[in-house]
């Protein structure tokens, strides 16, 4: 049976993955740390998973928690635009360091697939819609050069050393444990957690700047059916998203549709490193992938307010 390895399994996304590779009858390994991860992401699971706590930071770390294993999906990172150009040179040791550490350690464990996140923050200023993925513009952020690095590097790895590396570009990804109480929380869970006690979502700038919602379901998809891809799609990279596009102030009004609230947003100065238009192109991952998006942001958003709601 395939062995495979989630980075940052205890996180938002990660241990989605962790559960439906579970469900599928695979042998999960986690590796954690649980900076920004939490162990209760994972607790009814325990006994199902191997857990490794520690860091991608620590190659040693990395080269025990890849032995024996058959697939990485590598999703740690130290996400969020503002608090990259917060902490500039942590989010660089974690995302560039920690991912290189990542790709050396499966290189030496022969490991068969290297997947690993990506990012639309890679797109940058790029103004063309929809965003393909052969076509970038100047990164805005720290956090979108480290994974825009990550994909040279990936590149690399295959190139030279033959390990099989498939690259995803997440676009705004939501569903159940996406914590809605960081500083750096995404949108969906913050407004869905104002609008739940009363309060005014927060929106940044006009509200127009538009984002292509994708629901975890279909970034767990693209994950799985990029174990089993095809050499054409080594060492490349995908957008993974739904190909539609939805402006935040359309996304608050069908978030407080769902809660029955309503609320009067309240608006503050745009935030730097900010883009403002983000729309896929999926082609390229239903080409070569055999990618389906199959969960829209209206049934997406249903699916997440009533866990939200059931869990906050």
């Amino acid at each position: 049976m395939a062995v495979y390895l989630v980075t940052g399994g205890a996180g938002f996304i990660g241990s989605n993955i962790v559960e439906t590779l579970l469900e599928n009858g695979a042998n999960v390994r986690v590796l954690d740390n649980l900076s920004t991860g939490k162990a209760e992401n994972l607790r009814e699971y325990q006994d199902d998973i191997e857990f490794i706590n520690g860091d991608i930071r620590d190659l040693e770390r990395c080269q025990k928690a890849c032995k024996g294993v058959d697939y990485v999906l590598h999703q740690a990172a130290l996400g969020s635009v503002p608090r990259s150009i917060e902490a500039p040179k942590t989010t660089n040791d974690v995302n560039i360091s920690g991912t290189l550490n990542m790709l050396v350690a499966a290189r030496d464990q022969d490991v068969q697939r290297f997947v690993y996140a990506s990012s639309s923050s890679v797109y940058g200023d790029d103004p063309n819609l929809p965003k393909k993925e052969d076509r970038v513009g100047r990164v805005l952020s720290p956090y979108a050069l480290t994974k825009k690095t990550n994909e040279i590097y990936a590149r690399l790895f295959f190139e030279l050393y033959g390990l099989p590396t498939i690259g995803l570009r997440y676009f705004n990804v939501f569903g159940k444990r996406q914590d809605p109480h960081s500083a750096y929380a995404a949108v969906i869970p913050k407004f869905v957690r104002r609008l739940i006690n009363d309060q005014p979502g927060v929106i940044y700038g006009d509200g127009q700047q538009s984002r292509d919602f994708t629901h975890v379901s279909n970034v767990i998809q693209a994950n799985l059916l990029a174990c089993s891809a095809t050499a054409p799609a080594f060492g490349q990279v995908f957008n993974i998203a739904c190909g539609s596009s939805t402006t935040v102030l359309e996304l608050y009004e069908k978030i407080s549709n769902l809660l029955g609230k309503s609320i009067t947003p309240e608006f503050r100065p745009p935030r730097k490193g900010d883009v403002k238009h983000s729309n896929a192109d999926v082609e390229k991952a239903i080409k070569f992938l055999r990618y389906e998006p199959k969960i829209n942001i209206d049934q997406g958003l249903e699916m997440t307010i009533d866990w939200y709601v059931n869990n906050l």
